[in-house]
C-alpha cells in the first residue's frame, strides 16, 4: 500500500483509512467530467463561437496539471494530429478541511483521432489495482507501491491545499497511467462536482430514458410524505456496503420509461449503484445517459435563445473547471473540435461493463484483455478500428 516518509515499508494505506472514515457520497463524478468536455468540444457547433469562447476562457481556471506534450515528446505543441486528454472528477464538501485528501472518483481518458471528427470516452474503474510510482510533492514523500488507482490523485496532493494539491494529485495520477499502460496526455482537466450540479438547476431538470428500475438509497418518504433516508449503510468485511431498510420509509423509485426528472430526481437517480445488479457499471451508464440528456437541454432552442440562461450555464461550467490545455490555446481547442457533437462522441466500455476482479488483490479490479487492447489502440491512434471490430463495447447511452 502507501509508503510515506513516516513509514518506508508497505503497510495499510492511510488513504484507505481515510476512505473508511468518510462515507462515500456515491455521486457520479464522471457525469461532470463528460459534461464539461462535451461542452468544450461541441460548444462552437451550437453556440456562436465568440460568445462561447469569451465566457469559457474568461471564467475557467487554467493551470499546469501535467507535463506538457512538448516536454514529454520533444516536439513543438500543435493542435494537429491525434489528441489524448486526461479528465478527472473530484468531490469536495463545503465543510471539508483544506488539507484533507481529495479523491478522483472518476478517471476518464478522451481520445480524439487525428481527423478531429469524433471522440471516444474511456473510463478507468476507480478500484483498478495498479502500481503507483515513487513520488514527492515537496511536503510528502511516497515510496511507491500498489493501491487502487483513485488513491494516486489523493496521495499526490497529500499535505497540500488548493492549486498545489490539484497539480501534484493530477501529476501522480498521470504518472501512474504512464507506469501501468504507457499512456501520455496532451491536455487535462479537473472538474469539481459542487459547482457543476447547478447546471441542472438552471435547466430545471432533464428529459431522459430510465432503462432499469432503480431504487434510491438516499431519498425515501414516510407515510406523512416526509423525506427520509430509506436505508442505513454499513461497510461489510469484504469492503462492500450492506443496506439495512428503515421501517416505515419507502425508497424513491425510478421506473423504466421516458420521463422528465426534476433536478433533485435527476441528481439522485445518477447517484445510485448499491441497488443495481452491475453496481458502478450500471451507474456509469446512467451517468452517460444523463450527460447526453443534459447536453441536449443546453443545446435546446429555449437555452440558446435566452442569453441570460446561457450565460448562467457557461458561468457555472467555467467556475467548476481547471484546465491544462497543454500549451495550446483554448480557442484553438474549441475551434479544432467544433465538428464533434453528441452523435460522434462515443463511450467505450471497459471490462465489458462488468466487475473484473484483480488476481493480485481480491476485491479490487483489473482491466481485462479487451480493455488492455483498447488502451493500446489509444496509444497507436487506432481506436476507430478497435471500435469497428468491437461494436459490443460501445455504450448505447
Amino acid at each position: 500500500m502507501l509508503q510515506l516518509e513516516e513509514a518506508p515499508t508497505e503497510e495499510t494505506s492511510s488513504f484507505q483509512r481515510m476512505k473508511r472514515r468518510r462515507s462515500d457520497p456515491r455521486w457520479a463524478r464522471s457525469l461532470m467530467v463528460i459534461g464539461a468536455i462535451m461542452m468544450m468540444l461541441a460548444g462552437s457547433t451550437y453556440v456562436a463561437k465568440d460568445l462561447f469562447v469569451g465566457y469559457l476562457t474568461g471564467n475557467v481556471q487554467q493551470d499546469d496539471l501535467i507535463v506538457p506534450a512538448a516536454e514529454q515528446q520533444g516536439r513543438h505543441v500543435t493542435i494537429s494530429g491525434a489528441k489524448t486528454l486526461l479528465l478527472v472528477g473530484t468531490d469536495t464538501r463545503p465543510d471539508q478541511s483544506p488539507t484533507e485528501a481529495v479523491r478522483s472518483d472518476s478517471i476518464i481518458i478522451v481520445h480524439i483521432p487525428a481527423d478531429h471528427h469524433s471522440a471516444y470516452l474511456i473510463s478507468i474503474p476507480r478500484d483498478t489495482w495498479v502500481r503507483i510510482p515513487p513520488f514527492s510533492n515537496g511536503e510528502s514523500r511516497y515510496f511507491g507501491g500498489h493501491d487502487k488507482i483513485n488513491a494516486a490523485f489523493a496521495v499526490g496532493g497529500l499535505k497540500l491545499t488548493g492549486r498545489e494539491q490539484r497539480r501534484y494529485g493530477m501529476t501522480l495520477l498521470a504518472d501512474t497511467l504512464k507506469e501501468n499502460w504507457g499512456l501520455s496526455f496532451d491536455a487535462a482537466a479537473i472538474v469539481d462536482f459542487a459547482g457543476f450540479t447547478k447546471v441542472v438547476e438552471v435547466l430545471g431538470g432533464v428529459d431522459m430514458y430510465v432503462d432499469q428500475e432503480t431504487r434510491s438509497v438516499h431519498i425515501g418518504h414516510n407515510a406523512k410524505g416526509e423525506t427520509k433516508v430509506p436505508y442505513i449503510q454499513r461497510f461489510n468485511a469484504s469492503g462492500g456496503t450492506d443496506l439495512i431498510p428503515i421501517a416505515g420509509v419507502t425508497p424513491q423509485t425510478y421506473h423504466v420509461g421516458f420521463q422528465h426528472l426534476e433536478p433533485w430526481q435527476a441528481l439522485d437517480y445518477v447517484r445510485q449503484r448499491d441497488t443495481l445488479p452491475n453496481s458502478d457499471y450500471d451507474r456509469q451508464r446512467h451517468q452517460q445517459q444523463f450527460i447526453k440528456a443534459l447536453f441536449r437541454g443546453i443545446a435546446s432552442r429555449d437555452v440558446l435563445t435566452d442569453p441570460s440562461k446561457l450565460k448562467k450555464i457557461l458561468d457555472v461550467v467555467g467556475q467548476s473547471m481547471t484546465i491544462d490545455s497543454g500549451g495550446i490555446a483554448l480557442q484553438d481547442w474549441i475551434f479544432a473540435m467544433k465538428g464533434i457533437g453528441g452523435d460522434n462522441l462515443l463511450t467505450v466500455k471497459t471490462n465489458h461493463g462488468t466487475f473484473h476482479e484483480s488476481a493480485e488483490q481480491p476485491g479490487a479490479e483489473a482491466l481485462d484483455e479487451s480493455s488492455l487492447e483498447l488502451l493500446e489502440a489509444v496509444k497507436s491512434d487506432t481506436v476507430e478500428s478497435f471500435v469497428t471490430a468491437h461494436t459490443d463495447l460501445v455504450s448505447g447511452s
